[in-house]
């Protein structure tokens, strides 16, 4: 089983209420093969929701909220999903604060991108599961 972004799923997670919706990342879900999961949402933050980014190992929202410790719990759920699941691999949603893998963006909220993961990212990396991105596809 390959654990997948939601919004790659098409679901409409984002923050802003739309999705990220990738054919392939579809295609795998209706085989079977893929469990699609939305840790910020499994973090208890509603959607649509203000946009966070990393900023100094904290996550912050737009307003300077920190929902670092909603993020954690998202990413220890996405976790137990992904030993339920029995999941090796994960394709998740680039450049997120959540998901990204390698590339996030800088916490200033102007759209840089630095080099980084996502805290989910970073612990299913720690468990050994193998990241993948739409990119990646």
């Amino acid at each position: 089983m390959i654990l997948v972004s939601a919004c790659l799923a098409g679901i409409k997670c984002r923050y802003d209420g739309k999705d990220n919706a990738n054919i392939k990342v579809i295609e795998m879900v209706k085989k079977g093969i893929a469990i699609p999961v939305c840790p910020e949402q499994l973090g208890g933050l509603q959607t649509p929701r203000i946009p966070a980014e990393i900023y100094e190992d904290k996550v912050i929202n737009k307003n300077g909220e920190n929902v670092t410790s909603q993020f954690r719990k998202g990413a220890d759920e996405t976790l137990r999903i992904a030993e339920l699941a029995n999941c090796h691999k994960a394709i998740l949603k680039q450049n997120s604060p959540s998901c990204g893998y390698g590339n996030i963006y800088d916490g200033s909220h102007t759209g840089k991108i630095i080099k980084g993961n996502g805290l989910t990212a970073q612990l299913l990396f720690q468990k050994g599961i193998t990241i993948l991105t739409e990119d990646d596809l």
